[in-house]
């Protein structure tokens, strides 16, 4: 399985086109499904998905946060639905929310800094996950597209939504934390729907 965002969906239909190829130069036959995620304010590929339409509705005033993905009117939606549709794969919408909160994850499990449109792709497996879509077992490659200084505002977003999300210190853990700060590297390690048819 392939996770990654979708917003004029020239990287679905590309990487699709690069698998059905592959057998060409004699690399192994077999294809994953592919999975696009849009944003819930900028979905017209999954929207069309998820219904059964044949075409997409533009979306006239698309509303994201993860502004690479904030297409209303994709160039390539007739490849990405043929990509998800000849993969057996599937579309995936998640909120702005579910993007700060899988890009603040990102940051902080993985040290992996990316922009809100690449976050959308992790946020995309953790919806999957949670329900139920996606099995233990399977293998998945998730595409992260950009690098977080693409978007610095992104990165106060979810710095904010981290302080939020943290339980405050007490006096004398934060003088701790001071101290270890001024006294240099510490020695140990840091503490710590879908549619288908």
């Amino acid at each position: 399985m392939v996770i990654l965002p979708v917003g004029n969906a020239g990287n679905i239909a590309a990487i699709w086109k690069g698998f059905k190829e592959a057998p060409m130069l004699g690399l192994p036959r077999g294809a994953p499904k592919m999975v696009g995620v849009q944003a819930e304010g900028s979905s017209p590929i999954a929207d069309a998905w998820m219904r059964g339409w044949r075409e997409i509705r533009p979306v006239a005033q698309p509303k994201t946060l993860a502004s690479a993905i904030r297409i209303g009117s994709p160039v390539n939606w007739p490849k990405a639905l043929k990509a998800v549709e000849e993969s057996k794969g599937y579309f995936v919408k998640v909120s702005d929310e579910e993007i700060v909160e899988a890009q603040r994850l990102l940051a902080l499990e993985e040290g992996v800094l990316v922009e809100p449109a690449s976050a959308a792709s992790y946020a995309g497996l953790l919806k999957l996950s949670r329900s139920g879509v996606i099995r233990r077992s399977e293998k998945i490659v998730l595409i992260l597209t950009g690098t977080g200084l693409k978007d610095p505002e992104s990165i106060e977003r979810m710095a904010e939504a981290t302080l939020r999300s943290s339980k405050p210190l007490e006096p004398e853990r934060v003088l701790d934390y001071l101290e270890n700060l001024s006294a240099g590297p510490a020695e140990s390690g840091s503490q710590d729907l879908i549619g288908s048819r």
